[in-house]
């Protein structure tokens, strides 16, 4: 579903040249819940915007279900860190959810299943008159979720989306992601700086390099599919895989 082919994305200006991504290489198949995780500032956010077409790669390719990206696809649908800036302050809930449906040739009557039922799907039925600013950050960031199942995709790429919220908070939206993502089938690239995040919610993990980054390493997470906060972060297997990583992690700030 997602093929990275030898992105490499170089920034020039103000007399420097920076290389944010060498050479990134790897598949993510359909129906998967694969996490990206890395050393801060190693580029993963560059990477997935090459990967939304927001950003031209300087070399490499990006292809989603076999067609090269070059512009947003029309099935891909992305979740920001920064929620408060994705929402339009002044339109409800209701209206900022529907909002990319307008691109769409729906009948207004199936927009409005489309909204009703994302709404519902985050646990946001009763909040379509509200207005971002009257949420809390959880409710806020839910209402952007909705926003992007509501488009119907068939890829997700969700960028450090939980960042911004308080433990207890970030521990429901993880539950809501993987409830959402086995209910719908939906493929998704989970960017995330969080260890214990990319082990909880993915069936792999991919860990990259510090910058100029390349792909470290492609853990896979045998883990039992159902999740649950308790048991499974009490697992020793869950510790073990923890500590794999951090040690990956480690290793590439070290630059070995």
């Amino acid at each position: 579903m997602l093929d990275v082919r030898g992105v490499k994305k170089v920034y020039e200006g103000a007399g420097r040249t920076v290389e944010a991504v060498r050479d990134l290489t790897f598949t993510v198949d359909e129906g998967d819940l694969v996490c990206l995780v890395g050393p801060s500032g190693c580029g993963k956010t560059t990477l997935l915007k090459c990967m939304a077409g927001l950003l031209a790669p300087t070399a490499g390719e990006v292809l989603v279900h076999g067609d090269r990206v070059v512009g947003p696809p029309a099935d891909l649908a992305v979740v920001f860190q920064e929620y408060g800036r994705s929402l339009f302050p002044w339109m409800t809930v209701r209206d900022n959810v529907g909002l990319p449906l307008r691109h769409k040739k729906l009948t207004r009557a199936r927009r409005r299943e489309l909204v009703a039922e994302s709404l519902a799907a985050v646990g946001l039925a009763d909040a379509h008159n509200a207005y971002p600013w009257q949420l809390s950050g959880g409710m806020q960031q839910r209402v952007a979720i909705a926003r992007a199942i509501a488009y119907e995709p068939r890829v997700m790429l969700m960028d450090e989306p939980f960042a911004a919220v308080d433990a207890q908070t970030r521990a429901e939206l993880e539950d809501l992601i993987r409830g959402l993502w086995r209910r719908l089938g939906v493929t998704i690239l989970f960017v995330t700086h969080d260890i214990d995040e990319s082990v909880y919610l993915g069936q792999r993990v991919i860990v990259l390099s510090s910058s100029p980054t390349v792909v470290r390493e492609q853990l896979t997470i045998d883990l039992p599919a159902d999740r649950d906060q308790l048991a499974t972060r009490s697992d020793p297997n869950f510790a073990k895989l923890r500590a794999h990583v951090y040690e990956q992690i480690q290793a590439a700030k070290r630059g070995e």
